[in-house]
C-alpha cells in the first residue's frame, strides 16, 4: 500500500528524521498563541502593527529552527560520519 509502516503517521516518521521540524512548528504556534492572548492588552497599537510583529516573531523562530536543523545535519554528515569512518579504518 505505502512504503512506510501503516501504524506510523507520515508526520511522526518525518519528525524522527528531522527533529527540528516539530520544534519549529511548536514554537510558531506558541508565539502566535501568546501574541493572540496579548492582543487584548495592546493599548493604542494598531491591529495591523500587532499582527505584523506577531508574524515576524513566528517566522523568525521557524527560520532559526530550520537554520539550527541544517547546521546539525551538516555537523553529523561532515564531522561525525568521517570520524566514525576513520576510526573504523584504524581498527582494521
Amino acid at each position: 500500500m505505502s512504503d512506510y509502516d501503516e501504524n506510523e503517521s507520515k508526520f511522526l516518521r518525518k519528525a524522527k528524521e528531522n527533529p527540528f521540524v516539530p520544534i519549529g512548528m511548536a514554537g510558531f504556534f506558541a508565539i502566535v498563541g501568546y501574541r493572540l492572548l496579548k492582543m487584548k492588552g495592546r493599548g493604542d497599537t494598531k491591529m495591523s502593527v500587532h499582527l505584523i510583529h506577531m508574524r515576524v516573531a513566528a517566522q523568525g523562530f521557524v527560520v532559526g529552527a530550520m537554520t539550527v536543523g541544517v547546521l546539525y545535519s551538516m555537523y553529523k554528515d561532515y564531522i561525525v560520519k568521517p570520524r566514525e569512518a576513520q576510526k573504523a579504518l584504524d581498527h582494521k
